[in-house]
C-alpha cells in the first residue's frame, strides 16, 4: 500500500489567508517604522517589500514568534543596512531634504530631524519603543541586544531629542 501526501487546497489557502492578514495589519506600519529609522522613504519601501517577501517565504515558522511584525521589521532593517554598505562606496547619500518622509506639520518635521541626527542604534530603539510600540524585552529580541541596552539607547536618544528640540524652541 503507497500513501501519497497531498497537499490540500485548504492548507495553503490557510496559510495565504493567515499572511495576508499579517500583511494589511502591518505592511503600511513596517514601511512608516522603516522610513522613520532609515530616514529613506525609497529605500524603506524597498526594505518593507523585501521584509514582507521574505516573511510570506518563512511564514510557516514567522507566524509563531511572538512578534512576527517585529521580525519582519528587523529583516527589513538589516537588508537596508547591507544595501547601504555595498552602496555608499559607489555613490554618495541623497541630499538631507530628500532623505525624509513627506511630513506636512512643520513640528513633526523639527522632530524628524532632531531623530535623523541620532546614531542608527539609537534611532532604532525609539522606532521600535516609539513606532511600533513594543515592549522592552520585544525591542531587545527583535533587535538581537540586551534589554539593559535597549533601556540605556532609549534614555540616550531621548535626551538628545529633548536638547535639541528645546534648543530648536528656545
Amino acid at each position: 500500500m503507497r500513501v501519497r501526501a497531498v497537499v490540500t487546497p485548504v492548507m495553503t489557502s490557510q496559510r495565504s489567508d493567515d499572511f495576508e492578514a499579517f500583511y494589511r495589519i502591518e505592511a503600511d506600519r513596517l514601511y512608516r517604522a522603516l522610513a522613520v529609522a532609515l530616514g529613506n522613504p525609497q529605500l524603506a519601501r524597498e526594505a518593507a517589500d523585501e521584509a514582507m517577501a521574505r516573511t510570506y517565504a518563512r511564514w510557516s515558522q514567522v507566524r509563531d514568534h511572538d512578534n512576527p511584525g517585529g521580525w519582519a521589521f528587523r529583516v527589513g532593517l538589516n537588508w537596508a543596512t547591507s544595501w547601504w554598505r555595498k552602496v555608499r562606496r559607489e555613490r554618495p547619500l541623497p541630499p538631507t531634504d530628500d532623505r525624509h518622509p513627506p511630513v506636512e506639520d512643520p513640528g513633526h518635521q523639527h522632530a524628524l530631524t532632531a531623530l535623523h541626527r541620532l546614531p542608527l542604534p539609537q534611532r532604532t530603539v525609539i522606532v521600535c519603543r516609539v513606532l511600533l510600540d513594543l515592549s522592552t524585552v520585544e525591542t531587545a529580541a527583535v533587535l538581537g541586544i540586551a534589554e539593559g541596552t535597549v533601556k540605556s539607547r532609549m534614555a540616550r536618544g531621548l535626551a538628545e531629542l529633548r536638547r535639541v528640540l528645546g534648543q530648536e524652541q528656545s
